[in-house]
């Protein structure tokens, strides 16, 4: 039961280490115009919030996400539907990972998309995300605090119980879902990053929702595309050079002509 407990909460504790460690080595590498989405002038300008407002909004949702995570495990006992055995088979693993994958893409989706869709979740909820129309590394989990709940601890959990993995598997199927959050946001599209290689829904297809003409496109993450192309939500687009260096995510043009 020690070694249960003690992975929970690593489960928990691990990611947000995870996060800065990571969303801090992109912002060494912001320097890097010949790459960057977006010019560091638009990054100031367009922006509606202060790094410093980011950066206190993002660490008070992780302790309140810490929090509640590890009261849940409390209450439950860490063993709601997941197996506290670490399995010794890499298809059991590999399986479980795929699973866990697929139940957050869906339920983030949905749920992300009727913050979209819902004026009032909107204006009241899913709109301090979108004031970084630039987005950036560490700014990748500025949200309001009850949508960071929903969308990413109850996602999370689901995950977790449904896909049947154990405490400490979690600590890296977790730690690989903020990975790719925070490099969904970085603003980088760097050559040979393993995560574009395999992974559609990258930075610069983040990018494009972040965008006014992409905002009712691109909802998927933080893994796949399927729902957007199942669901009539996905905005192809085309990856240009910037006159100033770097690049520029182009809608097709039948979707600038809407």
């Amino acid at each position: 039961m020690g070694f249960a407990v003690s992975d929970e909460l690593l489960g928990t504790v691990v990611p947000i280490v995870v996060y800065w460690i990571y969303s801090g080595m992109y912002m060494c590498l912001g320097s890097f115009e010949n790459y960057r989405l977006h010019s560091k002038s638009d990054e100031e300008e367009k922006n509606l919030v202060s790094k410093l407002t980011v950066v206190k909004g993002v660490l008070f949702q992780q302790l309140l996400q810490a929090a509640v995570a590890i009261l849940l495990f409390t209450v439950t006992g860490g063993h709601a539907g997941a197996s506290s055995q670490q399995p010794s088979s890499f298809i059991v693993l590999a399986s479980q990972f795929v699973t866990a994958m697929l139940v957050m893409d869906t339920w983030q989706y949905f749920l992300h998309r009727y913050f979209h869709e819902n004026k009032f979740l909107y204006r009241h909820l899913h709109s301090r995300h979108h004031r970084l129309v630039v987005p950036y590394a560490f700014g990748a989990l500025y949200n309001h605090p009850l949508e960071g709940l929903l969308l990413d601890t109850v996602g999370g959990a689901l995950s977790f119980m449904l896909s049947g993995m154990s405490p400490r598997t979690s600590i890296y199927f977790f730690s690989f879902a903020t990975i790719k959050t925070v490099d969904d946001h970085c603003g980088l599209m760097l050559p040979g990053n393993p995560l574009h290689i395999f992974f559609r829904n990258n930075s610069a297809y983040h990018d494009v929702h972040h965008q006014l003409y992409g905002s009712k496109y691109n909802f998927s993450q933080p893994f796949f595309v399927m729902w957007d192309r199942i669901l009539g939500t996905y905005m192809p687009y085309s990856l240009e050079k910037r006159a100033e260096g770097g690049f520029e995510a182009r809608p097709a043009k039948e979707f600038k002509e809407d």
